[in-house]
């Protein structure tokens, strides 16, 4: 595997390959089994000013390095990225287009992606956004690698936008007798007059986080009680709280011998998504997140690939496995497919990224 430790050495190698399949920390190991190029030593954080909310780091950094030096100045990250402890990169975050269960208040990776320069399938180097947060110039070259799984190129630097954090969190965990319930107060609570952190679910509970002044923090759970009603519920504050939501971003509640899967939906979907996970003869474990607009599915190896696009028939294209031995949906059945290849004409030509 060529793991280049400079940009002129990646340029070299991608223009001595004939196809490329690239890597970061390989926390995705689904993404990047055919890997044949890691940026794990294009790793850093190259700029950042705190005061202008920004920062500018190589493709390879681990979020975990990122995370530590905003938290120095009370900044974070606001998309939640998931598989942080776990040594996930900026880089492969991006071409994954991975946001966590905090993307329900602030927006996905690529609402806070600015600019990036990477290199094509021919080793050239291209420049798309920019270094703050007024930039109109140029295509929106950013947004398009958001989730492309480096179909253009190999990102090289990366600069997002960052927000201040919130003084402190809390977490309500509801109770709901089954899933028509829990569709109900999820329904209640993303159209309330609130601004809430996190809205994920599972079969019989909703998690509902919010964030802010801590001195505001007891009024807003009480709000949230009194939208919910009567159902029973727990509040974790402080280590509970972070604990909590750690063990959903690092999918800690994915079983051995289960596959990750992420699967975009609306709220309108739920209910035959519940209903195809339900009819399987064995538990499927799953977890709802962004206010009903993301399932996460934990899909047992033995039932295979081939049965989840038996049940999932119209949404199997949409799906995407991070861990597990699954082929990638062909790119003939994405959304956009027409436009891919035209693009690809412009930024790999020799189609050394092709899947």
């Amino acid at each position: 595997m060529h793991t280049p430790e400079t940009i002129e050495e990646l340029q070299a190698a991608i223009r001595s390959t004939d196809h490329i399949c690239v890597t970061g920390s390989g926390t995705k190991p689904a993404l990047s089994r055919e890997a044949s190029l890691s940026t794990a030593k294009l790793s850093g954080i190259l700029e950042y000013e705190p005061s202008e909310y920004t920062f500018t780091a190589l493709a390879g950094t681990p979020l975990a390095e990122i995370q530590n030096t905003l938290a120095e100045n009370n900044q974070f990250l606001t998309f939640d990225p998931p598989l942080v402890e776990n040594g996930a990169t900026i880089g492969g975050t991006v071409a994954a287009g991975l946001s966590g269960p905090g993307r329900f208040r602030f927006g996905g990776v690529r609402d806070f992606f600015l600019g990036l320069k990477m290199v094509t399938g021919e080793g050239r180097i291209v420049f798309g956004g920019g270094k703050v947060v007024k930039n109109a110039a140029g295509f929106d070259i950013p947004k398009l690698n958001v989730g492309a799984l480096g179909l253009w190129g190999v990102l090289v630097e990366l600069t997002f936008k960052v927000f201040p954090a919130p003084d402190e969190y809390a977490t309500l965990l509801i109770d709901a007798a089954d899933a028509a319930q829990v569709r109900d107060i999820t329904t209640t609570l993303a159209m309330a007059p609130m601004e809430l952190f996190c809205l994920d679910s599972n079969a019989h509970s909703v998690q509902v986080r919010i964030g802010g002044l801590s001195e505001a923090i007891d009024a807003r759970c009480r709000r949230v009680q009194d939208i919910v009603g009567n159902c029973p519920m727990q509040i974790l504050r402080r280590e509970e709280d972070a604990a909590f939501w750690s063990d959903v971003r690092e999918f800690r509640w994915v079983p051995a011998e289960h596959s990750l899967l992420k699967l975009p939906v609306s709220p309108a979907e739920m209910p035959d998504v519940d209903a195809a996970l339900t009819a399987t003869e064995i538990t499927i474990p799953h977890r709802c997140s962004v206010g009903g607009n993301l399932v996460w599915i934990a899909w047992p190896d033995s039932l295979g690939q081939a049965e989840f696009d038996r049940v999932f028939q119209s949404a199997h294209h949409r799906r995407l496995a991070l861990t597990g031995h699954w082929k990638q949906p062909a790119r003939s059945d994405l959304q956009g497919a027409a436009l891919a290849e035209r693009l690809q004409t412009v930024f790999d030509p020799a189609r050394k990224f092709f899947r």
